[in-house]
């Protein structure tokens, strides 16, 4: 049941005002490709790097989630938008609090990766894409859960690139070839553009 009798509360200072007490922009970091693709290793290698910037950088990685917020949540494709919408808002909330959030999502859909960026375009926060892209052969080959393996001999239904499908970003605003690039390679296209929009200071 969808509750009705809530008001929105508005907190004490402006999100202005935050940002210039905490010196940082909040902004959120989309990465989205397939499975091993590479995306959760270099979500993670930017938030090591951000944090020992002292930028204050958070980020959300899709197994992990599903271990708390996302536990109720299968694989099916209601079920794969609802856990985007979910992670959308909750990397809306990091980015009002002027936090970095990072999140680390197949999000397989086109149409969940546009809601996400309108929710947070509707509340005038940053949205960075970053499609982690390896072929299909690629990921195949890493393989490091051996999911691919299992999807191929039926043991898992639905599996994003097998038996369920990724539509991959039209127009991203950064695009990381993951099986051209060194892991620090990718950090630092991401590290470039990130300054050269002004959402992290300049070296």
């Amino acid at each position: 049941m969808v509750s009705t009798n809530i008001t929105w509360h508005q907190g004490a200072f402006t999100r202005d005002e935050r940002q210039k007490e905490l010196s940082q922009k909040g902004l959120t970091i989309w990465f989205t490709g397939l499975s091993a693709s590479g995306k959760s290793t270099l979500a993670s290698a930017l938030e090591q790097h951000l944090v020992s910037l002292k930028i204050a950088a958070y980020r959300l990685d899709g197994d992990n989630i599903r271990f708390g917020l996302n536990k109720d949540l299968g694989f099916g494709p209601e079920a794969r938008t609802e856990n985007i919408r979910r992670i959308a808002e909750v990397s809306k909330l990091f980015a009002d609090s002027t936090q970095i959030a990072i999140t680390a999502f197949i999000s397989p859909y086109i149409s969940d990766r546009d809601a996400a960026r309108k929710l947070h375009d509707d509340a005038g926060l940053p949205f960075v894409e970053v499609y982690a892209d390896a072929p299909l052969s690629v990921v195949e080959e890493r393989d490091p859960k051996g999911l691919y393996k299992k999807a191929k001999a039926g043991e898992i239904k639905e599996f994003t690139g097998i038996s369920a499908p990724y539509e991959a970003p039209v127009n991203p605003e950064i695009h990381v070839r993951t099986h051209e690039v060194s892991i620090e390679e990718g950090v630092q296209i991401i590290l470039d553009y990130l300054r050269k929009k002004e959402y992290i200071p300049q070296l």
